[in-house]
């Protein structure tokens, strides 16, 4: 153990009981329970969420006692929907209560460094791109404590097919006494129906109670602490999973419904009984090399059913690019069975490969639809639009997000949509967003796993059936202010028109609202409602959400403002809606983006703080209000607070590195030395590093070549990075584009610019400048990612592997680094001046050889990543001949997943 870990356990288990003290320690949990640490006992956890009228407050509450012997941390962790603010949080610590309020960041931040420089609590936030929200609190407590945790969250309830679909994610981690989830629903106009379920398992499915009026629904979901185990004497919890509550309302025959309360309200609009519109869609599909495998099968296999579903009134063509843009038509074509069996004999020849032409594809998609539009090819009443589906970002013709988004926007006519479905962690889902956004479209991110077919149909569903184009809904001028967007493109079969706003002082006793919209005819619909008529009925009702319409009108308005603010064109726009979005949300009390919650509690006189706040993600930023984000608070109860952060770093030449093209650096610790070579092997060939079979892991990389020669010769770089541990039945697989992590069908994949922490049957996954594979505590590898301009002529993206000499191995192993596990004894003399009077020479005996060596350097980059720090070494020649065991050659494998057989 080195000396730095040694500090760190004796801090981690004696700092307490020593000095009557708790420190603050920087890191970062990697699982996901919902309350972390050992020894504790979970006395409750109940959540419990008020809907009213379409919108939702959340409440997850814990009691955790600290039943172990010595000083702990206590974590709790909830996930939560990535279209929720978070809006309140309060924790108890032996009778110490903290309050959370929400202030703009830059207060929040000044009052939350004035504590920490006093030496007080400290939080942290971090972001990810998983497609939820983490909510992550802290606290380091003394034996016996009592910690009471509460978090709340809103969010409004958004209508999908027909069905408004409220998830709650369980994960408790341990056995419960008292585990109760509690869902109130309370729509005035009547609930049309209402189910559960849960993906905890088959003998959790059944427990789920729901009781129903015609207003009211209660859904009660309270599992025994007997019925919580994974068996019948099992101490671990099923409860690890979703429970989702699905429902719709009663609507009257206009389809219009207006509420009023507490000086607001919302108008709903949500016609069914209409006939759809014909479509005119491009499809336009990413078949870059990205694509290749089962990103491009998912595709293929929903491309195939979305042709099936269209009718003859609809008109489409597809559009597929990579480096090149082609056409299965010139021309929109109407959708008979024989076109539709033809585009589906085209999409299943197509072949991956290439780059990325994003501008020109929908350039071309673009110009299909003016085409037909003038040509008088498609019914002034149909809808026009581009559906498009990529994996990567554009890497061909032009390459600059603005200017494409530019681009399509001067060409796209009104009556025209984009939409954008991102598939993986790898695209740039913000530039998607944008471009769908600035024309009348939505994105959605796809998952790239053995669901993205599904995932594809269910979002291609959702826009099939256009009933409606160009809904206005309007007020009386001097009866409301401040309403939301009252203007709308379409409106899709089984959605939901939602507008809110201000109601003005005056002495009106009804509000009305006329909404005209065009169809297959023109449409003109009054809707009236009582002004006090809804607070009455709300004051009766328990478990009703009061103040319902007015976090809902602030809540519609934070997130357009949101939206309306990644479109803003210059700097001086950007600052104007930013702080109306502050002055909103610290009135409504909402984190977001630009504001933070500050914890204050009070203790003998003496406040302490804390802050949780959302920043943006360094590639895919929060500020649409469909980014995830980790706000995480650590905290820590003791005499005095001060922070602590301990970071142990080893020697700097105490790695094995693999770097460039592709260079060895081999560590030989008993001899305090360093050797160097290289390899040179051709594109595509897999080489194994690490080959133990006694403790079940390979470690194998695959090589890129440059773009083009350089001196008559391709250089080669690692592109891809294979961590399998055959006895978890886990891989990792670590590419310049993502990184994924897979056992069987539990796969998580990640961009570059997430930040991740993964745990898969005790291997662990952490991504954050760079990323580290941990298997079993005892095997470690970390891999950098080098990017190069994506012009360069010659170079390409590449990884570096390091690997420290303290991995435990087994006496099995071997690989191009593997062998160096035991240490050759190695010999040098007759050190003298070379040609290259910088480059000294030797002879150097290892392993019976004689080898005529040459003393160089090579780079480190884990400190420096742009210039690195030179590793001075001994070169050896002829792709490490005399020094590796074997040939070079004997160290190629068939797959990423292979073991050695034999050198």
């Amino acid at each position: 153990m080195s000396g730095g870990t040694k500090v760190y356990k004796w801090l981690l288990g004696n700092f307490y009981n020593v000095n009557s003290l708790i420190y603050g320690m920087c890191f970062v949990c990697v699982c996901m329970q919902a309350i972390q640490g050992n020894d504790i006992t979970v006395k409750s956890y109940k959540v419990e969420s008020r809907i009213t009228s379409r919108f939702a407050h959340t409440t997850v509450k814990s009691s955790v006692v600290n039943s172990g012997a010595n000083a702990q941390s206590i974590g709790f962790n909830v996930q939560i929907p990535k279209r929720a603010f978070i809006n309140n949080f309060t924790m108890n610590v032996n009778g110490i209560t903290f309050v959370g309020s929400v202030k703009e960041k830059t207060v929040a931040r000044n009052l939350y460094a004035q504590a920490r420089a006093r030496g007080k609590a400290a939080g942290i936030v971090r972001t990810n791109s998983q497609a939820m929200e983490t909510f992550r609190t802290e606290v380091h407590v003394p034996p016996g404590s009592k910690v009471e945790f509460e978090l709340h969250y809103q969010e409004m309830m958004q209508r999908k097919l027909g069905v408004y679909q409220h998830t709650l994610h369980l994960q408790p981690g341990r056995l419960v006494p008292l585990l109760q989830v509690d869902v109130y629903i309370f729509e005035p106009k009547g609930i049309k129906f209402v189910t559960a379920s849960n993906t905890l398992g088959e003998h959790l499915s059944e427990l789920t109670k729901i009781t129903h009026t015609k207003e009211k629904a209660h859904i009660v979901f309270k599992p025994t602490l007997q019925q919580q185990r994974k068996c019948e004497n099992c101490t671990e919890s099923s409860v690890d999973g979703e429970f989702t509550v699905n429902y719709d309302v009663e609507r009257e025959s206009n389809a219009g419904e207006l509420q009023v309360s507490d000086g607001h309200f919302v108008q709903f609009f949500a016609p069914s009984d209409l006939s759809p519109l014909s479509k005119n869609i491009v499809f336009v599909i990413d078949v870059s090399g990205s694509m290749w495998g089962l990103k491009m099968k998912q595709t293929v296999e929903a491309m195939k059913a979305i042709l099936d579903d269209l009718s003859m009134d609809d008109y489409f063509s597809i559009i597929d690019f990579n480096h090149n843009v082609r056409c299965w038509n010139e021309d929109l074509v109407q959708a008979s069975s024989i076109q539709a069996n033809e585009a589906k004999k085209y999409i299943q020849s197509i072949k991956p490969n290439g780059g990325t032409n994003i501008n020109e594809a929908l350039l071309r998609a673009v110009q299909m639809l003016v085409r037909a539009s003038n040509q008088g090819l498609t019914d002034p009443r149909s809808v026009s639009m581009i559906i498009l589906v990529s994996d990567g970002d554009p890497t061909v013709g032009e390459i600059k997000l603005n200017t494409i988004q530019k681009n399509v926007k001067r060409v796209m006519r009104e009556e025209f949509s984009l939409y954008s479905l991102g598939i993986g962690f790898d695209v740039d889902f913000d530039f998607l967003e944008r471009i769908a956004m600035d024309n009348r479209g939505i994105a959605q991110r796809i998952n790239a796993n053995h669901d993205a077919a599904e995932q594809l149909k269910t979002f291609y569903s959702q826009v099939s059936s256009p009933l409606l184009r160009t809904i206005s809904i309007h007020f009386p001028e001097n009866a409301v202010n401040n309403v939301t967007q009252n203007r709308f493109d379409k409106f899709f079969h089984g959605s939901e028109l939602i507008v809110a706003g201000k109601l003005q002082p005056s002495d009106f006793t009804t509000l009305q609202s006329i909404t005209t919209a065009s169809a297959n005819m023109d449409l003109n619909i009054q809707t009236e409602a009582d002004i006090h008529g809804l607070d009455s009925v709300l004051s009766t009702h328990q478990h009703s959400f009061t103040g319902f319409a007015r976090q809902m009108w602030a809540y519609i308005t934070v997130n357009q403002l949101l939206a309306e603010r990644s479109l803003a064109s210059t700097a001086n726009k950007k600052r104007r809606i930013t702080q109306r979005i502050m002055a909103l949300a610290v009135e409504h009390q909402f984190v977001t983006p630009f504001t933070a919650m500050l914890v204050e509690g009070h203790d003998q006189g003496r406040a302490e703080r804390l802050i949780a706040d959302s920043p943006r993600d360094s590639r895919h930023g929060c500020c649409s209000g469909t980014k995830s984000k980790q706000f995480i608070l650590k905290y820590n109860i003791s005499i005095v607070f001060f922070m602590l952060c301990l970071f142990y770093l080893p020697h700097p030449f105490e790695f094995n590195v693999v770097e460039n093209d592709p260079h060895f650096i081999i560590h030989l610790p008993k001899s305090n030395m360093d050797i160097c070579f290289n390899i040179d092997s051709k594109p595509g060939h897999i080489l194994n590093l690490i080959s133990d079979p006694g403790t079940g892991v390979t470690i194998n990389g695959q090589l890129v070549g440059s773009k083009k020669m350089k001196n008559n010769k391709i250089d080669t770089y690692f592109g891809t990075i294979s961590i399998y541990s055959k006895t978890h039945g886990v891989q990792a697989v670590v590419g310049t584009n993502r990184i994924d992590l897979m056992e069987g069908r539990n796969n998580h994949s990640f961009s570059w610019g997430a930040t991740a922490e993964l745990v898969l049957n005790r291997v662990t996954i952490v991504k954050e400048a760079h990323v580290t594979v941990t298997v079993d505590g005892k095997i470690s590898v970390m891999v950098l990612l080098h990017r190069v301009w994506k012009k360069h002529p010659i170079q390409v993206d590449f990884l570096g592997i390091y690997m420290s000499n303290a991995n435990k191995y087994s006496t099995q192993v071997h690989g191009l680094i593997g062998q160096f596990a035991k240490e050759p004894e190695v010999k040098l003399y007759g050190v003298h001046e070379g040609a290259d009077p910088k480059k000294k020479e030797a002879t150097m005996e290892v392993k019976g050889n004689k080898l005529a060596v040459t003393r160089g350097w090579q780079k480190d980059y884990r400190r420096d990543k742009k210039r690195g720090s030179d590793v001075y070494c001994w070169f050896i020649h002829n792709s490490g001949k005399g020094f590796i065991d074997g040939s070079y050659t004997s160290y190629i494998l068939p797959q990423l997943d292979s073991f050695l057989t034999s050198i």
